[in-house]
């Protein structure tokens, strides 16, 4: 499938999408359309159409399978994004990164700041960088402000992994990807971090490949 048009309104690019059933596209690494801040929604989609585009996104996220996804990694430069986190992971992994089942929300012109200055880092993977995972230093807790899907005002205050699922998504709105805040002595091919790294921290990785945790 094609990716939309870039030069038609943001209305015809969503329905261009929309003509096939199914996971839409994921933009790759290497894409202008990663790297380019969003237009923040302001009514382009009509209700309906912002419907049917939230529900593919929401397809698309779990057909990856992915904990979110932005509007960008489905070549659309509109300010949306959703989010989604059963964490199916063990105790030991949920005591250490915070991670805790999210239910599916929609972001709607998100923006973040960072409450306090505690800082986490753990490994962390993208859809659009298939393949590979970088250790990321971000907020330990970040306060969202946005709008759901029915226009409706969200002041949540985010800790642990869904923070960082709230600033990962965000990023993605404002034309940056993970790599950007990663530290890049830790990237590693999903293999490397089954074999190796997969503990619930990121110690040892950090002693081995040579870089600074927080």
């Amino acid at each position: 499938m094609a990716l939309p048009n870039e030069r038609a309104p943001l209305a015809e690019q969503v329905e261009q999408l929309l003509a096939t059933e199914g996971p839409l596209p994921i933009v790759a690494a290497g894409g202008p359309v990663l790297r380019r801040p969003t237009e923040p929604f302001a009514g382009q989609l009509d209700p309906a159409l912002l419907a049917r585009f939230v529900e593919a996104l929401r397809i698309t996220m779990h057909a990856a399978p992915g904990v979110g996804l932005a509007a960008p990694q489905v070549g659309v430069g509109l300010r949306i994004a959703v989010i989604e986190d059963p964490a199916p992971v063990p105790e030991e992994v949920r005591l250490a990164r915070g991670r805790v089942p999210q239910p599916f929300r929609v972001l709607v012109n998100p923006s973040y700041e960072a409450v306090g200055s505690e800082r986490a880092a753990f490994f962390e993977g993208c859809l659009s960088v298939p393949g590979y995972q970088a250790v990321v230093a971000r907020a330990a807790e970040v306060r969202l402000t946005c709008e759901d899907e029915h226009g409706r005002a969200v002041d949540e205050v985010f800790t642990g992994w869904p923070a960082r699922i709230v600033q990962h998504e965000t990023d993605h709105l404002d034309g940056l990807l993970y790599l950007d805040r990663a530290e890049l002595r830790s990237l590693s091919s999903n293999q490397a971090v089954a074999e190796s790294w997969a503990q619930p921290v990121p110690d040892e990785a950090a002693r081995a490949l040579g870089f600074e945790l927080p």
